[in-house]
C-alpha cells in the first residue's frame, strides 16, 4: 500500500475508538504487528461432507503461509457447502442452487463485518466456486480463487471409472443384471480419494473457467488434489493476494466483458458443463457486466471443440493436466485470435503473458484447432416456441444420431416421477421425456437431474430418447439432455402447456427447440392453465422461490 492509501482494515484496527476491537483480536492471539498488516480473509469451505472439500484445510493452511510470508495477516472462517452427488435424487438437491447464494452472502457478510482488505476464496465444488466468484464481484476487494483440485480417476477391471459410472449402473443393479458384489466393487473404485469429481463436470469446469476469467492462478483448474503442486499453488496465491492489496487490482477490473468472453471461449473449446452458463450469468450480474445468452452461440460458431473429457469422452482431468492444462488451451485460442490475450489477471500479467510458455504435450487430449472433435463449441443455446428465452445443451456430449430428433412428448411434473418411469423401462424409443415444474421457482431450486439422464444411458436408450426440462443437469450428464428451458413452467412458460403426445422437434445444429403446436392451441391451453401449489411453502426455499429470477438470467435473487 502507498503511504497515502489507507487499508480497509484500519476501520477496525486504528485509533483510540478501536481499543475494544483490538482487544477482541488479541483475545484470539493476534499481535500488534499482525494488526498493522493487511487483514486477508480466508474463506475456507473445508468440510467432512464433500469429497472435494475434505482436504481444504491443508490448502487453506498453505495459502495462509503465503499471506504471512508476504507481510499480511490471514484470518480464516468457514462456509457451508452442498455435495451435489450426495444430494442427488432426493429432496436435498433442491437445496443445492440456493447454497450458491448463501455462499456469496456469507463471504460478503464476513468481509464487510470485519473490514477485510482482501479475500482468498478456498473452494472446489459445484455451487461454492460460483458463489465465491459472485461475492468477489459484489465486494470488489482484491480476491483470488484457490481450488482444491480434481480427484484422480478410479480404476475398475482395468478400465477408468468415475462417479458418473456409478449413477449409470443403477438401472442394471435394480433389474439384477449385475450382482451386488459387482456394485460394491464399482462403488469402492469410482472415487479413489479427495478432490472434485474426476471428469469435466461442473466443479472442474468452474475451476478451469476461473483461470480464463483471470481470477485464479494458472494451474488452478487441473492440478490434482493429491499433488504437492496444489499446495505450492495455494501458497503462491496467498503470497500474491498481498500484492493485489498493494496494487489495488480489483475483481471488477479483471472480470470485464472480455474476461467473460474468454471464459465462454474456453468453455466451448473444452466442452464444459451446461451449469456454467447459469453461473457465469450470475457472476456477470455481480460484476456489473451485461449478459446475453445469444452471445454463446456466436462464440460457439467460431470456436472448435478440441477436448473430449468425461462425460463426453474417456479422458479425465488428470489427463488434461498432463497434456498442458488450461493454459495450453488458452495459448492456442490466443494465438488464433479467438481469446482476448490482453485481458488482465490476478497474476498482474495478461492472459497472453500467463500462457506464453504453455504447450500441448498430448494432442489427443488437447487437439489442434485444425483437427477438432467438432467444428463448433461444446455448448449450444436453443430457442423456439418451447424456449423463447433459451435452453442449454452440451452439444459435445450428444450422440450424432440425436443432434436432430423428433418424437412424442412424455410429460412428467417432477423429476422423481420421470426417474421412476425410466428405471422401470416405461419409456419408448423415440420419446422426448419432458420434466417440468423443476425450474428455479417450480422446483424450487432447479435441482440437477443426473439420475434420469444416467438411467436413460444405463438402459441403453441414450441414442434414442431425448430429455428436456426447465430444471438443470449435473455436469456429469451426457446425451440429448436439454435444460434451463425458459421461461419455466411455474411462470407459465410454454413447457407448462405441452401435453402427452405433442410432437417435439429438436435441432441442435440449427439451435431450435419447438413443439408442433399451433399458436392458437397454445393460447387456448394458456387460458385454462393454472400454476400448481408450491411444492415447498416454508423455509428458505419458499423465500427463494418468491425472489429468484429465470434461469436465462442466472437464477439470481432480486
Amino acid at each position: 500500500m502507498s503511504k497515502n492509501r489507507k487499508l480497509l482494515s484500519e476501520t477496525v484496527t486504528k485509533g483510540a475508538q478501536r481499543i475494544p476491537h483490538r482487544a477482541l483480536f488479541k483475545a484470539m492471539g493476534y499481535t500488534d504487528r499482525e494488526l498493522e498488516q493487511p487483514l486477508i480473509g480466508v474463506a475456507n469451505a473445508a468440510s467432512r461432507v464433500i469429497p472435494g472439500h475434505v482436504h481444504l484445510d491443508r490448502v487453506a493452511e498453505a495459502a495462509e503461509a503465503g499471506v504471512r510470508y508476504a507481510g499480511g495477516t490471514p484470518i480464516s472462517f468457514g462456509l457451508i457447502g452442498v455435495c451435489d452427488g450426495i444430494a442427488m435424487n432426493h429432496e436435498g438437491m433442491k437445496y443445492s442452487l440456493i447454497s450458491r447464494e448463501v455462499v456469496a452472502d456469507s463471504v460478503e457478510i464476513m468481509a464487510k463485518a470485519h473490514a477485510f482488505d482482501a479475500i482468498l476464496l478456498v473452494t472446489n465444488c459445484d455451487k461454492i466456486v460460483p458463489g465465491m466468484l459472485m461475492a468477489a464481484g459484489r465486494l470488489n476487494i482484491p480476491a483470488i480463487v484457490i481450488s482444491g483440485g480434481p480427484m484422480l480417476t478410479g480404476a475398475y477391471r482395468g478400465q477408468p471409472i468415475d462417479v458418473m459410472n456409478t449413477f449409470g449402473v443403477i438401472p442394471r443393479a435394480l433389474s439384477g443384471e449385475i450382482s451386488a458384489e459387482e456394485c460394491l466393487a464399482m462403488e469402492n473404485a469410482a472415487c479413489p480419494g479427495p478432490g472434485s469429481c474426476a471428469g469435466l463436470f461442473t466443479a472442474n469446469t468452474m475451476n478451469c473457467l476461473s483461470e480464463a476469467l483471470g481470477m485464479a492462478l494458472p494451474g488452478n483448474g487441473t492440478i490434482p488434489a493429491v499433488d504437492a503442486a496444489r499446495l505450492r499453488l495455494a501458497q503462491e496465491a496467498g503470497y500474491r493476494i498481498v500484492g493485489l492489496v498493494r496494487e489495488q487490482l480489483l475483481p471488477r477490473s479483471i472480470m470485464t466483458e472480455e474476461a467473460f468472453e474468454n471464459a465462454i471461449t474456453l468453455d466451448m473449446a473444452f466442452g464444459g458443463s451446461t451449469n456454467t452458463v447459469l453461473h457465469l450469468a450470475a457472476i456477470a450480474n455481480e460484476a456489473g457486466v451485461a449478459w446475453d445468452l445469444a452471445r454463446l452461440n456466436k462464440i460457439s460458431e467460431q470456436v472448435p471443440h478440441i477436448c473430449c473429457l468425461s462425460p463426453a469422452g474417456e479422458h479425465r482431468m488428470q489427463d488434461l493436466y498432463a497434456a498442458g492444462g488450461v493454459q495450453a488451451i488458452l495459448k492456442q485460442l490466443v494465438d488464433a485470435g479467438l481469446a482476448h490475450g490482453n485481458a488482465q489477471t490476478v497474476t498482474g500479467l495478461s492472459v497472453a503473458e500467463n500462457c506464453a510458455d504453455a504447450r500441448v504435450t498430448d494432442d489427443d487430449v488437447i487437439r489442434p484447432l485444425s483437427k477438432p472433435y467438432h467444428p463448433t463449441g461444446g455448448l449450444a443455446v436453443l430457442f423456439g416456441n418451447l424456449a423463447p428465452d433459451g435452453a442449454i445443451v452440451k452439444e459435445s456430449a450428444v450422440d450424432p444420431e440425436m443432434l436432430v430428433h423428433e418424437g412424442p412428448a412424455r410429460i412428467f411434473d417432477s423429476e422423481p416421477a420421470a426417474h421412476e418411469a425410466i428405471v422401470n423401462r416405461r419409456i419408448n424409443k423415440g420419446d422426448v421425456v419432458v420434466i417440468r415444474y423443476e425450474g428455479p421457482k417450480g422446483g424450487p431450486g432447479m435441482q440437477e437431474m443426473l439420475g434420469p439422464t444416467a438411467a436413460i444411458k444405463g438402459i441403453g436408450m441414450d441414442q434414442e430418447v431425448a430429455l428436456i426440462t426447465d430444471g438443470r443437469f449435473s455436469g456429469a450428464t451426457s446425451g440429448a439432455s436439454i435444460g434451463h428451458v425458459s421461461p419455466e413452467a411455474m411462470e407459465g412458460g410454454p413447457i407448462a402447456l405441452i401435453e402427452n403426445g405433442d410432437v417435439i422437434r429438436i435441432d441442435i445444429p440449427g439451435r431450435k427447440l419447438e413443439a408442433v403446436v399451433s399458436d392458437r392451441v397454445f393460447r387456448e391451453r394458456r387460458n385454462s392453465w393454472k400454476p400448481p401449489e408450491p411444492k415447498i411453502a416454508t423455509g428458505c426455499l419458499a423465500r427463494y422461490a418468491q425472489r429468484v429470477s429465470s434461469a436465462s438470467a442466472g437464477a439470481v435473487l432480486s
